[in-house]
């Protein structure tokens, strides 16, 4: 017995070893060198204080800021421990009440806004974290934003055309916007 469990426990150990401890650290220690920002998490610095990541969506309900797509997590929004999507077909009742009570919420927040509301304002990402709308879904809020802060529309269009991103590699996806990286541009505006 002694003979059979001896090599299993010493390859058990050195694999352990080798994909526990060496290959993770050797990869954090690669990344944070080839990627330092990634690595650490894409974190947006305001102030010399972390306020959030570019990777993961926030919560903004006040009308002075772009609004983001809608989270499935749970227990609170955009809660990167619980990401996953509501797993709701298009005939769930739940769902469609869901995209109802949104929609309404939009059209209280911005009542004079007659505009189709843009669908990534009303149904929430596979992960439940997707911190950027689309190009549209901002154009969408962009009166809203422009009354509450007694901006000049153009002035917030300009705004949303410089944090806008294209497609990934030039051809991958639609254009987007950080609604963090906005939102941070328009408390930096004065």
């Amino acid at each position: 017995m002694t003979a059979l469990l001896r090599p299993a426990l010493t390859l058990f150990i050195t694999l352990s070893l080798i994909t526990g401890l060496a290959y993770p650290l050797a990869m954090t220690g690669i990344a944070k060198l080839v990627f330092p920002d990634q690595a650490a998490g894409s974190l947006i610095q305001k102030e010399g204080k972390s306020v959030g990541s570019r990777l993961i969506g926030q919560a903004f309900g006040a009308p002075r800021y772009f609004w983001g797509r809608p989270s499935a997590t749970s227990p609170m929004s955009n809660n990167a421990s619980a990401s996953s999507g509501s797993n709701q077909g298009p005939l769930n009742p739940v769902l469609a009440d869901a995209v109802k009570n949104r929609i309404e919420a939009l059209r209280a927040a911005d009542p004079g806004n007659n505009a189709t509301v843009p669908a990534d304002l009303v149904y929430s990402s596979a992960s439940g974290l997707d911190p950027h709308i689309s190009v549209a879904a901002a154009v969408y809020q962009m009166g809203r934003v422009a009354r509450a802060r007694n901006l000049p529309v153009e002035r917030v269009r300009l705004l949303i055309n410089e944090y806008s991103e294209g497609p990934l590699l030039g051809f991958l996806g639609e254009p987007r916007v950080n609604v963090l990286a906005l939102n941070l541009a328009l408390d930096a505006t004065r």
